[in-house]
């Protein structure tokens, strides 16, 4: 018997049994083999994978990496698919799963690396590091005698010493401003929360902003308690800010919507080719049924976030604000491999209760198209005026209360149209951002002048009305920009481009100084999706 048979063999009496178990396992929680109809005839396309793989692998010229080949072949599938269907690796899988179950072990600081050493931002409150004597502004500069600083180390590398197994113990070794010798602290690794709520604040009398940043694990505690915070602060309405928030876990968008809604409002709906419809419906206890809500979305809204936006604007809850969103509805569900790897299949469509579908149209297996629409949705001036979209009769749908005019074909149309403000950045501006100027500047400033900004503005609110960005910071801002050939076209340029800078560094100051919920308290104070969502709701 030649090498051929005996990949033929091994297929027959190895492969097949474990596939169709394997599919099963994963597609329906259970075997399943009448579902899937799986043929492993002569013809069978599975087989002839099989045989490619196992031929290639046996018989190939040259040494192959059979892992490789294997997960080339599972892309080179998916890539003929939907956008969103995806291959992850084992390590990216674990790093994807973090974010989004709401923990991971490690030391609980926030840190950038400035001039090739890890300084501190702050440490996480009641975390590992903290309870080890570690400051903001501390310098770490070696892990376990292993020096981290002036070695060039990648930010990925640092990220891999510090963490580590819940309970292990690491040695850092930290340079302190003011101490002359260097301090070492034994830290003990510790599970460290990711925060999916960027912030939260009263940001008028009554009225309460929540910003949610994805939607994860941990997603509903966190906004429960937001809100219980902000109704101690006497929060009648609300304005839930979803721009930029990409998606996440279906059940989270599910539950942060089940608050607004009255006992079996439809929140969302899917349908698959494999997958009869399943509805997702709101229960008693809804803690927000009552006041005005106004939900902020932008064309980087997606997924989950787009879910809770048709929930609310369906239902005639609250209004929607901002720019069309970006139009992902397509539901994957994840399918894990024993390596750790994981490929998310795409097995429905959302639809919200009126019936549109949040998924954008998209040629099967044409990413690059897909990927350009954005770009192209600016370039046809979307983003500057809503007289720009116009939608097919057929694409028109009505809320389920009040009966207005709402419309399907890919994304969530909001009720009032804000455009995009093109002259809030100059060029200027966005080149210092862009040569990471501004962030750089602003962490020395922290560690020249954090005790004496901490002394003078014991809380936010004296450093909200007060505080005003020195001109020694904005002259080292330039001083860095000119060294890296980064200049104003003329001194107009330089006039249009300081009060938006000022707020930047002044959003980054109480940032570095409180939390990210100061930081959106400045900066949405010139955030025109903001703006008229606070108008909306005063009138």
């Amino acid at each position: 018997m030649n090498i051929y048979h005996k990949v033929q063999a091994m297929l027959c009496k190895q492969v097949i049994a474990c596939t169709v178990f394997f599919m099963s396992v994963m597609l329906y929680g259970q075997p399943a083999y009448a579902q899937l109809h799986l043929d492993f005839g002569k013809t069978s396309p599975l087989r002839k994978l099989q045989i490619a793989e196992l031929a290639i692998s046996n018989l190939y010229v040259d040494s192959v990496d059979e892992n490789r080949l294997v997960e080339d072949g599972i892309r080179g599938m998916i890539e003929k698919l939907d956008p969103h269907s995806s291959y992850s690796t084992a390590k990216e899988t674990k790093s994807m799963n973090e974010s989004l179950n709401g923990s991971f072990d490690g030391i609980g600081v926030q840190f950038n690396v400035q001039e090739d050493t890890l300084l501190v931002i702050q440490t996480i409150l009641k975390g590992p590091s903290e309870k080890a004597g570690i400051l903001a502004g501390d310098r770490i500069v070696a892990v376990n005698d292993t020096a981290i600083a002036g070695v060039k180390m990648s930010k990925d590398e640092i990220m891999r010493r510090l963490r580590g197994p819940k309970g292990t113990h690491v040695k850092l070794t930290v340079v302190r401003r003011g101490i002359k010798d260097k301090l070492v602290f034994d830290v003990t690794r510790d599970k460290i929360p990711v925060k999916t709520i960027d912030g939260y604040y009263m940001i008028r009398p009554q009225v309460g902003y929540i910003r949610i940043g994805s939607f994860g694990a941990t997603t509903y505690k966190e906004f429960m308690t937001a809100v219980a915070s902000l109704r101690k602060q006497g929060m009648r309405d609300l304005i839930l800010d979803l721009q930029e928030n990409g998606g996440g876990y279906l059940q989270a968008a599910v539950q942060i919507a089940n608050e607004f809604l009255q006992p079996k409002d439809l929140i969302v709906y899917t349908v698959g080719r494999r997958f009869p419809r399943q509805e997702y419906h709101a229960q008693d206890g809804g803690q927000l049924r009552d006041g005005k809500v106004v939900v902020l979305v932008n064309e980087f809204t997606a997924s989950a976030a787009e879910i809770v936006t048709g929930a609310i604007q369906d239902q005639d809850r609250g209004l929607v604000v901002g720019r069309r969103t970006f139009g992902k509805g397509l539901v994957q569900r994840p399918i894990d491999f024993p390596d750790g790897s994981m490929m998310r299949l795409t097995i429905a469509h959302y639809y919200t209760p009126s019936g549109r579908c949040i998924q954008k149209p998209y040629v099967k297996g044409d990413m690059k198209d897909y990927s350009m629409d954005l770009d192209n949705r600016y370039k046809h001036g979307e983003f500057y005026s809503a007289d720009s979209i116009h939608f097919a009769d057929s694409l028109k749908y009505y809320t389920l209360r009040k009966h207005r005019t709402v419309y399907g074909g890919g994304g969530i149309m909001p009720d009032y149209f804000v455009p995009l403000d093109t002259t809030q950045y100059t060029p200027f501006h966005r080149n210092l951002v862009a040569k990471n100027v501004i962030i750089s500047q602003d962490l020395k400033y922290m560690d020249n002048h954090r005790k004496e900004l901490k002394a003078h503005y014991p809380t936010f609110d004296s450093f909200f009305k007060s505080y005003e960005v020195p001109q020694s910071l904005l002259d080292s801002i330039f001083a860095e920009g000119k060294k890296l050939k980064v200049t104003p076209k003329d001194d107009a340029e330089l006039t249009r481009t300081l009060p938006s800078l000022k707020l930047q560094l002044k959003a980054l100051i109480a940032r570095d100084l409180w939390d990210m919920s100061e930081y959106f308290q400045v900066i949405n104070t010139r955030n025109n999706i903001v703006q008229q969502a606070v108008k909306l709701i005063e009138q």
